[in-house]
């Protein structure tokens, strides 16, 4: 049985795994680069070790850090999400140094995490894809031809891409002539990749994704979908579970889709099948996500299921303790990624010093947080401090218990997005369960949100100084 883990990255993820370690008996390892060195994860854990002074090519050595695990005892490693969890290398060196990597095989992350090899796998296995080339483009010519083929508009997608990076819209082909180039050197710089490739776009799509869990055993359920159709410039801000855009139907239908889609591959470990949703309700493939996601939180909500401690069991070649109808879904969950950024500023991340902070509570409120009242956010990483969890049994009463929450949370000392959530969840759409992916874009009041944030904050700073005073 795992005994000891190392906890390969940063900020609240790190903190969750090191939660979910004392939990399970297992002690935890953490590691930080010198701009981490004050870090939630680093107080917390059992052990602690610096990686070195530079920022994020430390997170970013694989090599180091399975020495390091090897060197501290560690018998497994964590790659969280982000930095190389999608790295067929962390995994592989794991396998060759004798450490138990908790997630897939290297051989299935590389295969999913080519782009055109996953559509392949798919389509191979009978689960629908959107309309595109099969391979690689090999010239603009090429995808000239094809785009007129798909009809416009079309998506350039890097091949070895994700979190929303290396992508682009192209609604003619003026449009794609410009953005060729432009896309194959964000993937270069991104993904160390210059390959991409063409998809048909589908025009205000719904973005929704199913949680799976496969076990060595041949044992794989799902733990039902999460919409995160919420989302600015292909990333997501908020995310919903269940979908309240789907009917029992099409519920069961992507649920079963995500299955086949995970056997066909030999998944095991958690993973995510993510899917786009046309206006029709017909379903279609995007890719396959080979980690824990973001958003597993509001997934644990609604089913009860603790998907970290899954993984733990899963990578000790214990076998899943549930069959599908064992698992069933209570209420709505959302999650709010609570980013250090000024949304009337068009969302420029607000890194700083949390001059103070308070995490809301009561029932069914859930934070994930990487900050403490004194914490400053370093510039070098992405701008999520915190997440912010909320379930309900209806969808009504999730929308008001998210506002209550959203209003006792305090994040003061920087800008964050909780003010903007303020104003979205206000919107009809929101109140009514409809939204696409361009909701962000049709609603650009919302960053217009009324003072009531600042104010807060200001009289929260007089009080703070009457109180000084009067001390003196």
């Amino acid at each position: 049985m795992i005994k000891k883990i190392l906890i390969a990255n940063r900020g609240e993820i790190a903190v969750r795994l090191v939660r979910a370690c004392a939990e399970a008996g297992i002690t935890s390892v953490a590691i930080y680069a010198d701009a981490d060195r004050h870090a939630l994860h680093v107080k917390k854990a059992d052990e602690a070790y610096n990686i070195g002074p530079e920022s994020v090519a430390g997170y970013l050595n694989a090599h180091r850090i399975v020495n390091l695990a090897v060197a501290t005892g560690c018998d497994a490693l964590h790659p969280g999400y982000g930095f190389l969890s999608e790295n067929p290398l962390l995994a592989e060196i794991c396998r060759r140094r004798g450490v138990t990597f908790i997630g897939p095989d290297a051989d299935v992350i590389r295969r999913m995490g080519d782009k055109t090899e996953a559509r392949r796998a798919m389509q191979a296995a009978g689960v629908p894809v959107v309309p595109g080339c099969d391979d690689n483009l090999d010239s603009l010519e090429q995808a000239l031809v094809l785009a007129g083929e798909f009809g416009y508009p079309v998506m350039l997608k890097a091949t070895s891409g994700g979190g929303g990076r290396g992508i682009r819209r192209c609604n003619d082909a003026g449009e794609l002539r410009r953005h060729y180039d432009r896309v194959i050197s964000e993937a270069t710089k991104a993904f160390g990749s210059a390959s991409i490739f063409m998809e048909k776009c589908i025009d205000r799509p719904r973005h929704i994704e199913v949680q799976i869990l496969a076990d060595h055993h041949g044992g794989c359920i799902h733990l039902f979908e999460r919409d995160c159709s919420i989302q600015r410039r292909h990333q997501k801000l908020v995310e919903i579970a269940p979908s309240p855009q789907l009917d029992e139907e099409q519920r069961q239908r992507l649920g079963a889709y995500a299955v086949q889609a995970a056997l066909a591959v030999g998944y095991q470990n958690a993973g995510t099948v993510e899917f786009l949703m046309d206006r029709d309700g017909s379903f279609y493939f995007m890719e396959m996500n080979t980690r824990l996601q973001v958003e597993h939180t509001i997934s644990e909500a609604i089913t009860g299921i603790d998907i970290v401690q899954e993984q733990f069991r899963i990578a000790d070649g214990l076998p899943l303790r549930y069959r599908q109808e064992d698992v069933g879904r209570r209420g709505y969950a959302i999650e709010f990624r609570i980013n250090a950024e000024d949304p009337r500023n068009d969302f420029l991340p607000s890194f700083g010093r949390i001059t103070r902070y308070f995490a809301p509570g009561g029932p069914g409120v859930r934070t994930d947080a990487a900050i403490y009242s004194g914490y400053t956010i370093p510039p070098y990483y992405d701008s999520m401090c915190a997440k912010l969890i909320v379930w309900a049994l209806e969808w009504p009463d999730v929308l008001r218990r998210s506002r209550r929450a959203l209003l006792d949370m305090g994040v003061y000392g920087v800008k964050t997005t909780i003010p903007y959530y303020l104003e979205l969840l206000q919107v009809e759409d929101v109140i009514e369960g409809r939204f696409d992916t361009g909701f962000v874009e049709d609603h650009p009041e919302l960053v217009n949100y009324a003072t009531s944030r600042p104010t807060r904050e200001l009289a929260a700073v007089i009080g703070a100084a009457i109180a000084a005073q009067a001390g003196h």
